[in-house]
């Protein structure tokens, strides 16, 4: 195989200084743990920014070069990107968090937001341009010593970089995966002419355009089609430009099925059982979530509440635990929704509940054993983001719940295109027809929920995350062999 060079805004690890010297730690979030499962099969060069004081004097240790990464079956190597942190702070919190990301999950209240002022301009060309130059350049560098590399970029904070890459290695093969939702071209003209056409012609110069969704695919192809006037092929799912052919794909991701079945039977996830179980009443609903606005918490909660009102012989009966880690928590728009969330809640178990009984239990914290054991003990799992990428606890939760729980799943919910058939489907802007569905849910005769329940665990199982990886690698063989030069 070629070598193999992964690119991220964060990587596999960080560290932090300690007694001994700089300590690593392993590195957070859903696409760390997702392209780990590639590393582990697959040695690999993964270049990230540097986020901690020991990230930097770990690059700096190396003159800015790569390094051995700690605990790793194969011999993997990591890189750091460093950048002037005022830079990075203008292209991570003022561009990609909440610029970006509000808009490919159609966050924004267009009447009052988003104001496109200096402050943004300036952000976007001494922030996002400025840090997707330096990875560019650190991906260009290991291009030197090994032009023949498969280059995989991932996710929004690196829209630009692929076309400085392609400016300086022509023949580069450079594969960009986009890990949230794509809107429809009318919701992208929130941005500038010239900010969104750097955004498009930055993945067109990409061989491989991917995403989790064939609907999102469809949209990318409409945007270059409707905001750049470039031909587009929608049958070969493609787009010509100039003397290239860009291909875009869909990959939906999954999760390591047997490694979190695993994790499911460990002492730390029975510990947090044993304390659920104590608490749960006849009836569970669960939601385990980040406290991001595309979440829909809110409207939950609402539809809870709505349910309550029509249904009152569940009262006393069922417990709603909401387990939700915070996030973002410098974003004024965040820090609004959650104390919305606790209003609400509050309201919720002031109206129903008594001394007894509480509705709702809210919990904030990142605690993966206690969500595990959440996700064994379920009756319903509440999934009703506004917008998501996937949204992976919609998979994981069923491969371990012990109840033939029921998935209440968003049609907006890239896990809809795999799941959809099998869970109870919602509107995410319906609460009315929630609160319905958590009482079909709820009502469901044992037989269907269980027949509900064997079809998405087959499903999540067959399409794991080793298939996800493969796929992406065979396209990427294939379109390799169509275009030699690369």
């Amino acid at each position: 195989m070629s070598p193999l060079v992964l690119v991220s805004n964060r990587g596999p690890v960080t560290y932090q200084r300690g007694d001994d010297g700089l300590v690593p730690e392993r590195g957070g979030g859903g696409l760390v743990a997702a392209l780990s499962g590639l590393t582990a099969h697959t040695e690999a060069l993964w270049i990230s920014a540097a986020l901690s004081d020991g990230d930097r004097e770990m690059a700096a240790g190396h003159d800015g070069g790569s390094f051995e990464l700690p605990s790793t079956k194969n011999a993997n190597l990591g890189r750091f990107v460093v950048v002037d942190q005022e830079a990075y702070d203008r292209y991570y919190n003022v561009i990609s968090n909440p610029v970006l990301w509000f808009i490919q999950h159609y966050l924004w209240d267009l009447s009052n937001h988003p104001d496109i002022r200096r402050q943004e301009l300036q952000a976007w060309e001494e922030g996002y341009t400025v840090v997707n130059r330096a990875f560019a350049d650190a991906v260009i560098d290991e291009l030197q010593t090994a032009p023949d590399a498969v280059v995989m970029l991932h996710d929004y904070h690196l829209y630009l970089a692929p076309a400085t890459i392609r400016d300086a290695h022509p023949g580069a093969f450079l594969h960009f995966f986009v890990h949230i939702p794509w809107p429809q071209p009318d919701y992208w003209r929130v941005l500038p002419p010239a900010m969104r056409e750097q955004i498009l012609r930055g993945l067109l110069a990409n061989d491989i355009v991917a995403f989790h969704t064939r609907a999102y695919a469809r949209n990318f192809l409409l945007c270059c089609e409707d905001l750049l006037d470039i031909p587009v092929d929608y049958a070969a799912q493609s787009v010509r430009l100039e003397d290239r052919t860009v291909w875009v794909r869909s990959y939906p991701i999954s999760v390591n099925a047997g490694r979190f079945k695993d994790l499911a039977k460990t002492e730390a996830v029975r510990s947090e059982e044993a304390q659920i179980l104590r608490r749960r009443r006849a009836f569970l609903v669960v939601r385990v979530d980040r406290a991001d606005l595309s979440k829909n918490i809110l409207r939950g909660f609402k539809a809870y509440d709505a349910f309550l009102e029509e249904h009152p012989e569940y009262l006393e009966q069922i417990t709603f635990m909401a387990f939700l880690q915070p996030t973002r928590e410098d974003v004024v728009e965040y820090v609004t929704y959650l104390e919305k969330i606790r209003q609400r809640v509050s309201l919720i178990n002031t109206k129903h509940g008594n001394t007894d009984w509480m509705p709702i239990e809210l919990r904030f914290e990142s605690n993966l054993a206690k969500a595990v054991a959440l996700y064994k003990h379920y009756d319903v799992l509440m999934v009703n983001p506004i917008f998501d990428g996937m949204n992976l606890v919609a998979k994981e939760a069923p491969l371990v719940n012990e109840r033939d729980g029921v998935l209440m799943l968003s049609e907006n919910a890239g896990a809809h295109e795999e799941l959809g058939s099998f869970a109870v489907s919602i509107n995410p802007f319906d609460v009315s027809a929630q609160a319905d569905a958590l009482h079909e849910a709820l009502s469901m005769p044992r037989a269907e929920r269980r027949a509900r329940a064997e079809q998405i665990r087959r499903v999540v199982s067959e399409n794991d995350i080793m298939k996800w990886l493969t796929a992406q690698q065979s396209d990427i063989a294939a379109k390799r062999s169509v275009d030699p030069q690369r």
